[in-house]
Protein backbone atom coordinates (compact mmCIF):
# COMPACT_ATOMS: atom_id res chain seq x y z
CA UNK A 1 0.00 0.00 0.00
CA UNK A 2 2.64 2.49 0.95
CA UNK A 3 4.58 1.76 -2.28
CA UNK A 4 1.07 2.35 -4.26
CA UNK A 5 1.01 6.21 -2.45
CA UNK A 6 4.88 6.33 -3.34
CA UNK A 7 4.11 5.84 -6.84
CA UNK A 8 1.01 8.33 -7.27
CA UNK A 9 3.13 11.04 -5.29
CA UNK A 10 5.71 10.80 -8.01
CA UNK A 11 3.35 11.28 -10.57
CA UNK A 12 0.85 14.40 -11.36
CA UNK A 13 -2.09 12.73 -11.79
CA UNK A 14 -2.93 12.38 -7.79
CA UNK A 15 -1.50 15.61 -7.67
CA UNK A 16 -4.43 17.51 -9.74
CA UNK A 17 -7.34 14.94 -8.46
CA UNK A 18 -6.35 16.58 -5.06
CA UNK A 19 -6.64 20.08 -6.37
CA UNK A 20 -9.35 19.87 -8.32
CA UNK A 21 -11.28 18.27 -5.00
CA UNK A 22 -10.19 21.16 -3.08
CA UNK A 23 -11.21 23.33 -5.44
CA UNK A 24 -14.55 21.55 -5.51
CA UNK A 25 -14.71 22.60 -1.90
CA UNK A 26 -14.08 25.80 -2.52
CA UNK A 27 -16.95 26.49 -5.31
CA UNK A 28 -19.02 24.95 -3.26
CA UNK A 29 -18.30 27.37 -0.18
CA UNK A 30 -18.80 30.04 -2.90
CA UNK A 31 -21.69 28.70 -3.95
CA UNK A 32 -23.01 29.00 -0.41
CA UNK A 33 -21.80 31.98 0.29
CA UNK A 34 -23.52 34.21 -2.82
CA UNK A 35 -26.12 31.48 -4.11
CA UNK A 36 -27.88 30.04 -0.72
CA UNK A 37 -26.56 33.68 0.68
CA UNK A 38 -25.02 31.90 4.03
CA UNK A 39 -22.62 34.57 5.97
CA UNK A 40 -19.43 33.20 6.39
CA UNK A 41 -17.83 33.32 9.57
CA UNK A 42 -14.64 34.17 10.78
CA UNK A 43 -13.73 30.43 11.59
CA UNK A 44 -15.29 29.80 7.98
CA UNK A 45 -12.42 31.97 6.46
CA UNK A 46 -9.71 30.69 7.89
CA UNK A 47 -11.12 26.74 6.94
CA UNK A 48 -11.36 28.03 3.68
CA UNK A 49 -7.67 30.16 3.59
CA UNK A 50 -6.30 26.24 4.74
CA UNK A 51 -8.13 24.42 2.31
CA UNK A 52 -6.16 26.96 -0.16
CA UNK A 53 -2.99 25.79 1.45
CA UNK A 54 -3.99 22.18 0.44
CA UNK A 55 -4.64 23.60 -2.79
CA UNK A 56 -1.41 25.23 -3.41
CA UNK A 57 0.66 22.57 -1.94
CA UNK A 58 -1.44 19.95 -4.55
CA UNK A 59 -0.43 22.42 -7.13
CA UNK A 60 3.18 22.76 -5.97
CA UNK A 61 3.17 19.00 -6.01
CA UNK A 62 2.19 18.80 -9.52
CA UNK A 63 4.84 20.94 -10.59
CA UNK A 64 7.56 18.79 -9.67
CA UNK A 65 6.54 15.44 -8.43
CA UNK A 66 9.55 13.83 -8.78
CA UNK A 67 11.84 16.71 -7.47
CA UNK A 68 12.60 17.63 -3.69
CA UNK A 69 10.01 20.11 -3.85
CA UNK A 70 7.41 17.29 -3.72
CA UNK A 71 7.89 16.78 0.31
CA UNK A 72 7.74 21.22 0.56
CA UNK A 73 4.56 20.16 -1.06
CA UNK A 74 3.83 17.16 1.36
CA UNK A 75 4.81 18.85 4.16
CA UNK A 76 2.65 22.48 3.44
CA UNK A 77 -0.24 19.92 2.60
CA UNK A 78 0.03 17.92 6.47
CA UNK A 79 0.49 21.48 7.94
CA UNK A 80 -2.59 23.43 5.76
CA UNK A 81 -4.59 20.03 6.72
CA UNK A 82 -3.48 20.07 10.85
CA UNK A 83 -4.87 23.61 10.86
CA UNK A 84 -7.73 23.41 8.61
CA UNK A 85 -8.86 20.24 11.67
CA UNK A 86 -7.55 22.85 14.30
CA UNK A 87 -10.41 25.32 13.21
CA UNK A 88 -13.00 23.05 11.87
CA UNK A 89 -12.74 21.49 15.57
CA UNK A 90 -13.10 24.72 17.86
CA UNK A 91 -15.59 26.23 15.21
CA UNK A 92 -18.22 22.84 15.75
CA UNK A 93 -17.11 23.36 20.02
CA UNK A 94 -18.36 26.96 19.45
CA UNK A 95 -21.56 25.70 17.34
CA UNK A 96 -22.20 22.58 20.01
CA UNK A 97 -21.66 24.63 23.18
CA UNK A 98 -22.58 28.15 22.70
CA UNK A 99 -20.93 30.70 25.38
CA UNK A 100 -20.48 33.99 25.82
CA UNK A 101 -16.78 32.77 26.30
CA UNK A 102 -16.62 30.69 23.50
CA UNK A 103 -16.95 33.07 20.83
CA UNK A 104 -14.41 33.94 17.27
CA UNK A 105 -13.49 37.38 16.04
CA UNK A 106 -15.85 39.74 14.81
CA UNK A 107 -13.50 40.05 12.07
CA UNK A 108 -10.78 38.23 9.78
CA UNK A 109 -6.67 39.22 10.97
CA UNK A 110 -4.29 38.83 7.62
CA UNK A 111 -0.95 39.98 7.78
CA UNK A 112 -0.30 43.29 6.70
CA UNK A 113 1.65 41.54 4.00
CA UNK A 114 -1.15 39.52 2.95
CA UNK A 115 -4.55 41.04 3.21
CA UNK A 116 -6.51 38.35 1.25
CA UNK A 117 -9.86 40.60 3.07
CA UNK A 118 -8.92 43.16 1.04
CA UNK A 119 -8.12 41.84 -2.08
CA UNK A 120 -10.80 39.33 -2.89
CA UNK A 121 -13.52 40.74 -0.32
CA UNK A 122 -16.18 38.25 -2.36
CA UNK A 123 -14.10 35.26 -1.04
CA UNK A 124 -12.34 36.41 2.00
CA UNK A 125 -14.88 38.98 3.97
CA UNK A 126 -16.82 37.59 7.44
CA UNK A 127 -19.61 38.64 7.70
CA UNK A 128 -21.84 36.02 10.01
CA UNK A 129 -21.61 34.56 13.92
CA UNK A 130 -19.40 31.55 14.25
CA UNK A 131 -22.12 30.33 16.96
CA UNK A 132 -25.30 30.49 14.21
CA UNK A 133 -26.04 27.28 12.70
CA UNK A 134 -27.02 27.90 8.70
CA UNK A 135 -26.94 24.95 7.31
CA UNK A 136 -26.91 20.71 7.85
CA UNK A 137 -26.74 17.84 5.65
CA UNK A 138 -27.48 14.17 7.01
CA UNK A 139 -27.64 16.06 10.61
CA UNK A 140 -24.22 17.26 10.54
CA UNK A 141 -23.23 21.27 10.53
CA UNK A 142 -20.47 22.52 8.13
CA UNK A 143 -17.96 22.89 10.65
CA UNK A 144 -18.76 19.32 11.58
CA UNK A 145 -18.25 18.37 7.64
CA UNK A 146 -15.07 20.45 7.77
CA UNK A 147 -13.62 18.13 10.55
CA UNK A 148 -14.07 14.69 8.58
CA UNK A 149 -12.60 16.39 5.94
CA UNK A 150 -9.46 17.70 7.18
CA UNK A 151 -9.16 14.73 9.23
CA UNK A 152 -9.30 12.81 5.61
CA UNK A 153 -6.63 14.84 4.36
CA UNK A 154 -4.13 14.77 6.89
CA UNK A 155 -4.59 11.00 7.29
CA UNK A 156 -3.59 10.66 3.68
CA UNK A 157 -1.37 13.30 3.70
CA UNK A 158 0.87 11.62 6.90
CA UNK A 159 0.45 8.00 4.88
CA UNK A 160 2.02 9.91 1.51
CA UNK A 161 5.04 11.10 3.46
CA UNK A 162 5.37 8.09 5.34
CA UNK A 163 5.25 6.09 1.98
CA UNK A 164 8.17 8.34 1.02
CA UNK A 165 10.56 6.71 3.13
CA UNK A 166 9.56 3.07 1.04
CA UNK A 167 11.79 1.67 -0.84
CA UNK A 168 10.00 1.00 -4.42
CA UNK A 169 10.35 -2.69 -5.63
CA UNK A 170 11.67 -3.62 -8.93
CA UNK A 171 9.72 -5.83 -10.92
CA UNK A 172 10.59 -9.03 -12.47
CA UNK A 173 9.51 -9.80 -16.44
CA UNK A 174 6.09 -11.19 -15.47
CA UNK A 175 5.31 -7.97 -13.70
CA UNK A 176 4.52 -8.91 -10.16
Amino acid sequence: MLQFFNRCSQGRGAWLLMALTVLLLELTALYFQHVMLLQPCVMCIYERVALFGILGASLLGALAPTSPLRYVAILLWIYSAWEGLQLAWKHTMIQLHPSPFNTCDFFVSFPSWLPLDKWMPAVFHASGDCSVRQWEFLSLEMPQWLVGIFAAYLLIGIVVLLSQFVRQRKRDLFGR
